[in-house]
């Protein structure tokens, strides 16, 4: 199959509307928007979340982040937020993800696989039929406090690599991405999308200069 000569970016942990403009103007296809979680980085409110998937213009996709396990509870939450997009990044216990396409007709559905071994490969194969897409990250959602992304850790890219090789869906590289990495990291994978947040962050804050430099270092990919 063919990639795509530069990888759709998506920006994680936006956390406010000059955020959301700043990614967006820097090319950024899809803003990701964190609601509660147990730990990691840019929760915001579900307020917060709503006011921003309404100001984003399409065809920019948001994605809600969220941590719940029971489709009716997430079903809840992206009935507030309207975002374009659910990303899961637990299992599900109860529910089945057609639940939850049952019920919001036309938003695409990501589950997050956290890549630790060659076990995130089986994982990734057995449910790319039920879902849109798929995201890797690091991150393990056995920990006692369960790290669920944001972690700003590189995981094994060799693995991303095959889990990217075995499926026909879009998969979405997370964990650990910045302008000194990304080009080997899409080099190495050949992902759909990739995805970053603390890698363009200062402070808790986007940072107009480390943005800038990703979408430079990735633009100059295909040359």
């Amino acid at each position: 199959q063919t990639m795509p000569t530069i990888p759709r970016v998506k920006i994680c942990c936006i956390s406010s509307l000059e955020e959301a403009r700043m990614a967006i103007n820097h090319g950024a296809s899809a803003l990701g928007l964190v609601s509660e979680m147990p730990s990691g980085p840019g929760v915001i409110s579900l307020d917060k979340i709503a006011e921003i998937a309404a100001f984003v213009p399409p065809p920019i996709a948001t994605f809600l982040l969220s941590s719940k396990t029971d489709v009716a509870q997430i079903i809840e939450q992206h009935q507030y937020c309207h975002t374009t997009t659910i990303q899961i990044v637990d299992r599900l216990r109860v529910g089945i993800y057609r639940d939850l396409q049952e019920a919001l007709p036309g938003i695409s559905v990501v589950q997050v696989i956290h890549v630790y071994d060659e076990g995130s490969l089986e994982d990734a194969v057995s449910i790319s039929n039920e879902v849109d897409a798929i995201l890797l990250d690091s991150g393990n959602q056995s920990a006692t406090i369960k790290e669920l992304g944001g972690t700003g850790k590189v995981h094994n890219w060799d693995i991303s690599r095959q889990i990217v090789e075995q499926l026909s869906i879009p998969v979405f590289l997370a964990g650990g991405l910045n302008p000194e990495n990304i080009k080997q990291a899409i080099q190495s994978v050949k992902p759909f999308g990739i995805d970053v947040c603390s890698g363009v962050r200062t402070n808790n804050h986007l940072d107009e200069k480390k943005l800038g430099l990703f979408f430079k270092n990735i633009r100059e990919i295909e040359q």
